[in-house]
Formats: C-alpha cells, structure tokens, sequence
C-alpha cells in the first residue's frame, strides 16, 4: 500500500457524506440557510431585514434580490474597515474581480468564515472526489504545483488586501499544505508574471510533480516554459510522475487539445473545478462525466432564476429542489462571505438530480471569457464610444469572438465592424479600442499584460448590409432579434466572415 492509499483513508469518511448528496439535498440546504441567516442575525444587513423573523425559505425569500451595484456602498465601507455590516466581525481580504456597469473592478468579500467553510472545503473536497476516482493514485507521493495570483494593500486598513482569489487562498493556507505544495509563497505571489513564470519554472523542474492547479490559459504559459528551458517535448519527460489537473476559471475546451499534446502520458487526467470569487460551487465528480457535482453543503445557499425570465421585472426564482433538468438558470446565492440573493452572473444547466449535477452554460449577459478575459457588453461599448470620438468613426453593427490559442500560443479578439463612417485609420481605431478596453476591464487588462496571454484585438471591416444579410439569412429580421455582440465560441462569427467573403 503506497502513501497515498494510508493518506486516503482519512479522505473516505468525507465520500461518504457527499454521498448524502443524493437523497438528502433539501436538508442539507435548509440547514445552511439556517446556519447563515443565525450567524449574520446582528449585522446591519440582518437587522436590516429582520433576520430573527425569519422562519425557513419562505420567509427568507421576500428578501431582495441583490447585483454588485446594490452592495458596492456596503462593500467599501466594510473595506475601509466598519464590522458587521454585511457578516459578523472584520472582513480584511477582498476578490477583486472584472468590474460592474461603473467600476473597472468588482471586490468580493472573503471572510474567514467563507475561507474555511466554502474556499478550503472546495480545495480539500477535489483531493477526495479524485482519490476516489482514481484508487491507484500516487497522488501524495509528489508535490503540487499551484498557480496563483497577487495580492495589494486595501486602503490603509491594517492587514487588509485585495487581490486575486488564488493569492488569498495561498496567503492564508494551512501550513501544512505549503510542505505539499509549490513554488514558495514568494514566488507564488510575486506581480510580474514574467517573473513569477521564470522562477516558478527555475524551481520546479527538479521537483517530484504529481499535480497542477490554475487557470488552463495561464499554466500553459508555465508548461512552456518549462519545456523551454528543458528542451523536452512534453511536460511527463520532466514530471513522470503528473497524473492530474484541477482547472477552472475558463472553459477548458479549447486547451484541450493543446494540453493532450503537451503531456503525452496516458495516465493523467483532468478534473474541472469552480471556483468563483463569490465561492466554491462545482466539483467534476466522476473522471468520465464532464458535469460538475454542486457542492450543498458548504456555507452557501443556491436560488436559480431561469434564464427566460431573467430581463423580466419580477423573474421566478425556485430553490434547488426546485429547479429543472435542461433548462438554464442565473444563480443566484447567499454565503458566509456577506453575499446575500446575490446575482453572481454566471448561468447553468442541471444535467441530473440526485445528486444535482450540472455544466456551465455562460453568462447572464453576452460575453468573452475564452482566456479569463471576462470581457461583458458594456465593456465593448464604452470601449467602442471611446474610440470613435477619437477616431471620427461611426460604427453601425459589429460582432466580436475570440481566436483561439494557436500552435504558437496566439490568440486575440476578432472583431467584424460595420462601419457608417470609416475611421481616419481602421489601424488607429485597432489601437484605440485595444487601450480603452483594458482602462474599463482590468481582466482584460491582465491578460492583454505584455501580449502574455493575449495578443492586440483585430479588426476585419464588414461590407454595407452584412449583418441585415446575415440576420435575413438566419430568418431573424425585425422584432426583438439582435445581432450576437460578443460570443464565447466562433459559431455567429465564422458564418458572418463566410458571408463577408
């Protein structure tokens, strides 16, 4: 019996109460909406409403539905220091996260209570969920390499940070995890990506590697240059002993190819997780099914709005045991990190019951996520008023996609515009966009950082009429029909550059 199979005996008992999952999800998550609505009872927000009076989901769902723009007011005070506004006591670390309608970046509260009990709980719960997947592990018999974020002074308060979600988690882990986990803290969470890149590469390539954690966009820019300074042509000829990845953040999809290609070894295996700044939710349960599990037993209670009623001014909004299977929900939550019937932004579709499994389907709104981007609708307009008024330009229509990472590790927005009125240069007009997209989305901005992980937005100018013709085409003229601004994948874009041909 190897290490990792003694070391996996105190993650069964864990298996088994997920197993629980199954028959017992109502339960489960009264029970957590009961410990959240106690614990918060005497801060601001639950005096607000009436906490105490409050007697189950029926009382508890008259309470307001909430967007960032409704708690920012309460957020910044919490992080200028004020206790118990949102939850009980001081909050000192905040997920900063691509920005709202007026602010380039959004901060997520992530209070100690929300660390352990959603954040730590997820991380630990992916150890046991893959253990139990893959008996013949040798999982602890290596380290893991986990990539992570920065972190920044909050204001002027005392040991408060803000930063990327990946930098709290490592700032604050368990000792112990630090002996299984690399590169060092210092490293971890150095600024430069460039930097970080090289010495995490420097350090690590003698390790004993088993495991890989982070974003697929931003590991790839590690496994290269870590092939690079090898010369080995696949990442098993420097780490034998890799068997698994636990990415989440962006879709995996289009790195998959890219990744089978970069570790050719037939024993490794990939397992997605989500990972939120507003939480963990989702753990990809079983190696053979894509669906995440949702995790109901964490400090988070799940309401979903389904998406064809989302835009409407009194949507429905049905708790898990109430949801449907093929159908597209916005969820919505409430958590120990002060997040109360909180609109996250992100959409999904239940593939099961018992247990409730389900997949990713998008956002709320039209967006561009390939790459961590999270680029929204309203970021392409302001971005796009800005560069008209500099550039004298009028733009009609447009449609925006991401290209893909290449062979070479390219990859961009293509942007098909239809102009009214030309701009004094499409080049300038390419430059101008590029530079008010990353002042609006500081996402956008990280990853555009050095053209690291993504290049300069291209601009391909569409001919009078394209999107009439292509809205005609799709017998979609008139009404409430709207040519797609930004998509996820190349579906609208590639038969609108056919037509443009």
């Amino acid at each position: 019996m190897n290490s990792t199979q003694l070391i996996d005996r105190i993650f069964a008992p864990r298996r088994k109460q997920i197993e629980r999952y199954s028959a017992h999800a109502e339960e489960i998550q009264n029970k957590v909406l009961k410990k959240l609505i106690s614990a918060a009872s005497d801060t601001e927000w639950g005096k607000k409403y009436n906490f105490n009076a409050i007697n189950g989901y029926s009382g508890f769902q008259k309470l307001p539905i909430q967007t960032y723009e409704d708690v920012k007011d309460y957020v910044d005070r919490m992080r200028h220091g004020e206790k118990n506004v949102l939850w009980h006591g001081a909050v000192k670390w905040y997920a900063k996260s691509s920005g709202t309608t007026n602010d380039k970046s959004k901060f997520i509260p992530v209070s100690p209570d929300g660390l352990k009990n959603i954040h730590y709980r997820g991380g630990i719960d992916a150890v046991a969920l893959y253990l139990g997947e893959n008996p013949k592990s040798s999982f602890f018999s290596g380290k893991g390499l986990i990539l992570g974020g920065s972190h920044s002074p909050n204001y002027n308060v005392k040991d408060s940070l803000v930063g990327d979600l990946s930098a709290i988690l490592i700032q604050n882990v368990n000792p112990l995890v630090n002996m299984i986990r690399v590169p060092s803290k210092e490293i971890a969470l150095l600024s430069e990506f460039e930097e970080k890149v090289e010495k995490i590469a420097s350090s690590t390539i003698h390790k004993n590697i088993t495991n890989i954690s982070g974003v697929p966009s931003w590991m790839l820019a590690v496994i290269k240059k870590i092939l690079e300074k090898t010369g080995a042509s696949t990442l098993d000829e420097v780490w034998p002993n890799l068997e698994v990845f636990f990415h989440g953040g962006v879709c995996f999809t289009p790195y998959r190819e890219q990744y089978k290609s970069l570790i050719a070894s037939p024993k490794m295996h990939y397992m997605e997780t989500y990972n939120a700044s507003e939480g963990f939710f989702g753990l990809q349960s079983s190696l053979s099914d894509p669906a995440m599990l949702l995790m109901i037993d964490y400090d988070v209670f799940y309401e979903f709005i389904p998406l064809d009623e989302f835009e409407n001014e009194n949507p429905s909004i049905v708790p898990l045991w109430d949801v449907e299977v093929g159908k597209n929900y916005a969820m919505v939550i409430s958590t120990s990190c002060g997040l109360w019937r909180y609109i996250i932004g992100d959409t999904v579709k239940f593939t099961q019951k018992n247990p409730y499994k389900f997949v990713i389907t998008g956002r709320t709104k039209h967006f561009i996520n390939a790459f961590g981007e999270e680029l929204m609708v309203d970021n392409a307009e302001k971005g796009l008023q800005i560069a008209c008024r500099e550039t004298g330009a009028q733009v009609l229509e447009y449609s925006a996609a991401p290209v893909f990472m290449d062979s070479n590790a390219k990859c961009r927005h293509q942007w098909l515009i239809e102009f009214s009125k030309m701009p004094d240069s499409v080049e300038h007009f390419r430059h101008v966009l590029d530079k008010a997209l990353q002042s609006i989305n500081s996402d956008y901005e990280a990853k555009r950082h050095k053209d690291i992980t993504l290049q300069e937005l291209e601009i391909i100018t569409a001919r009078p009429n394209l999107f009439h013709d292509w809205l005609k085409q799709k017998g979609k003229l008139g009404g409430q029909h709207k040519v797609p601004r930004l998509s996820n994948n190349r579906e609208h874009i590639e038969s609108m550059l056919k037509l443009n041909e």
